[in-house]
């Protein structure tokens, strides 16, 4: 049981360290010198987006990033769930929540999956071309 313990707690570990270097990407960015200004040319407002010239195609690469950092941690989810059955043994409590893991994490692979074709279609649809 402490093995299974330890093993969670370095993959929360893992994990806050995560959020945090993307903390760190956040603040960077927000310690520039502005995001946009009314003397900044075409040019410089792409090399500022990330190359990303209009507001829905900046939008649509923000909401993409967001979907599949959420996606990894549904993944990292179903690892986890799955680790939680096989180790069970004859402990049927341990293979239940297991399996209310894997039936969870399923759930938000499919919200994920859902909600990139709806933004998709919407920023699509609303620039006239295909996203």
């Amino acid at each position: 049981m402490t093995h299974l313990v330890s093993k969670v707690r370095t993959g929360l570990t893992l994990l806050a360290g995560s959020a945090l270097y993307g903390m760190n990407v956040i603040t960077a960015f927000a310690q520039s010198n502005g995001f946009l200004n009314s003397t900044d040319s075409p040019a410089l407002i792409t090399g500022s987006t990330g190359g990303q010239s209009s507001a829905r195609a900046l939008v649509l690469t923000i909401v993409n990033f967001f979907l599949g950092f959420l996606g990894l941690l549904a993944v990292l989810m179903v690892i986890y769930g799955g680790v939680l059955v096989l180790t069970a043994g004859a402990k049927p409590e341990e293979a239940a929540k297991g399996k209310k893991v894997l039936m969870f994490a399923a759930i938000g692979i499919i919200i994920i999956l859902l909600s990139f074709a709806m933004i998709s279609t919407i920023l699509g649809a609303a620039s006239g071309t295909a996203a």
